[in-house]
């Protein structure tokens, strides 16, 4: 065990100690309801009461499929205060990927909701192996009814029995290249997590947060951080751009999270224009890199607010492009993924872990106290993943003289054409800037003359026809004709994962069966 002189608390413990600090306060805010301070830390107690009596093994893994809900947010913090290890499934996940996890995880225990999910968890109820406990938010056919146990088990005080060594956090990967991977965190892995994203996020003092995004995922490592500001943590259970717009409006939310797909959606929404944004101070947006023309509408239209954050599984977070770096006078920046957060170690390496010199292309690898332990059951990718003691992060960039990065691309998504190596990002931030491109996506198809052909897959602006010849002279003229697409090909949406980053595996494989619709 660790010194417990010098033991890190954990991160369920910091939740009781920020939600005692403002008893009256609203904590959670939702279409119908709230929740007080007390009557979070309440809530928690009651369901830890109902989780302990399950006799359960320390590190037991306890999973989640919900939509953003307060209870199953308290039910989380009390699995991990008894001890629990906490999994949560993709609420946007396929059956077969929410199976594989909850037998992956070894899962003893499920907890539904049953509003959003009733079916499918009766479906994962009936097909996971190891399960000794469902519990489902209101009634259901299956399993025990939470609200109702809860009741039950009458008054319980919150108490933290985990300590650093306990296990906290079993996440998986978005799986963008192959099976997804469980990353590991004990609570000493997981203490310093909030702390840095008050540091280096410019989180509003009295945060009004609007969780739109499943906190299932990175929407939800916003919640404890605006719980220690004595905020309130609105939260909708899905992405409907006028629900966000009228909810950011009467509830003045100063702060949320999107990817940038729904920050497209809002843009081109008509009932922006007649909408009170004046109180945002914050908005994050993260997953992928967004647009830079769409970047300085969205600057025009709803104010300088825009912050990147950059992270993954694995660590999060890594760094942040803060609002004053989103200027429209240097749109150079709104390439770069940030400066590094001042917990995290950064250094841009070759293939044998050597520093590159500045503005050359290399690996991103990071070290932080936030680092997860290691990939479930995977003692061979962990090896490889932290090799020499840095997450080996899979991301190329290069690192401008001021310590800004620049994502190049993910290393397993390099395109290699007549003998030069591409980066699809770097033709997709040239093809995102032309007037008459919404999204898009580049890709390697196998090609007999070049090895692979830099492919692009665009969805055109609303009313826009594109010309395939101009778009990829558009490319050739400011990166050369190695990095110009060979062809083009127009849809009306692209595929994306349940984190909301494009599918390229998807891509790819699809790619065959729509040659009618190629051109170029």
């Amino acid at each position: 065990m660790s010194d417990p002189l010098h033991a890190s608390s954990p991160t369920c413990a910091q939740a009781l100690r920020a939600l005692a600090r403002y008893p009256g306060r609203t904590a959670f805010a939702w279409p119908g309801g709230s929740l007080s301070y007390r009557g979070t830390i309440d809530l928690i107690g009651h369901i830890q009461g109902v989780f302990m009596r399950l006799g359960l093994q320390p590190g037991a893994r306890v999973a989640f499929l919900t939509a953003n809900r307060a209870d199953t947010w308290c039910a989380g913090v009390a699995a991990q205060l008894s001890r629990f290890c906490v999994t949560w499934l993709h609420p946007l996940g396929s059956r077969g990927d929410q199976l594989f996890q909850l037998e992956d995880s070894e899962a003893e225990v499920l907890v539904v909701d049953a509003a959003a999910f009733r079916d499918r968890g009766g479906e994962l109820a009936a097909s996971a192996s190891r399960l000794k406990a469902v519990f489902t938010t209101g009634p259901a056919d299956y399993g025990v009814d939470l609200l109702q146990a809860i009741e039950i088990e009458g008054h319980a005080s919150a108490h933290c029995f985990a300590g650093p060594d306990d296990l906290s956090t079993l996440n998986y990967t978005g799986g963008t290249t192959g099976k997804s991977k469980g990353a590991l965190r004990y609570h000493r892995e997981n203490a310093g997590a909030a702390a840095a994203i008050l540091a280096d996020f410019e989180i509003p003092e009295d945060a009004r947060y609007l969780a739109v995004a499943p906190i299932s995922h990175v929407a939800g490592t916003k919640v404890l951080p605006t719980l220690m500001r004595g905020g309130t943590v609105h939260m909708l259970k899905g992405f409907d751009p006028e629900a966000v717009l009228a909810t950011i409006a009467r509830e003045r939310i100063n702060f949320t999270l999107f990817v940038p797909t729904m920050i497209y959606v809002l843009l081109d929404h008509p009932a922006l224009s007649r909408t009170d944004l004046s109180s945002l101070e914050l908005v994050l947006y993260g997953a992928s890199a967004m647009s830079p023309s769409r970047l300085i509408e969205g600057i025009e239209r709803i104010g300088p607010v825009f912050s990147q954050l950059y992270g993954q599984t694995e660590c999060y977070p890594i760094s942040v492009l803060r609002k004053k770096d989103h200027d429209p006078r240097t749109p150079e920046l709104f390439l770069s993924c940030g400066f590094p957060i001042a917990a995290c170690e950064v250094r841009i390496l070759d293939d044998n872990d050597q520093e590159v010199k500045t503005g050359e292309a290399g690996e991103i690898c990071v070290r932080a106290p936030h680092v997860m332990a290691e990939y479930w059951k995977r003692p061979d990718i962990t090896a490889e993943t932290l090799k020499n003691g840095w997450v080996h992060t899979g991301d190329i960039a290069r690192k401008d003289e001021r310590g800004y990065m620049f994502i190049l691309d993910r290393k397993k998504d390099m395109i290699v054409s007549g003998g030069f190596n591409i980066f699809p990002r770097e033709v997709e931030d040239v093809l995102s800037q032309h007037a008459d491109v919404a999204m898009v996506a580049v890709v390697g198809i196998p090609d007999e003359k070049w090895g692979e052909a830099v492919t692009a897959i665009v969805v055109p602006r609303e009313g826009a026809k594109p010309d395939p010849d101009e778009l990829i002279n558009f490319v050739k003229t400011r990166k050369g004709s190695a990095h110009a697409p060979k062809q083009i090909q127009f849809v009306k949406q692209l595929p994306m994962t349940g984190v909301g980053k494009v599918d390229k595996k998807v891509l790819r494989a699809g790619f065959w069966s729509g040659r009618d619709r190629m051109v170029g």
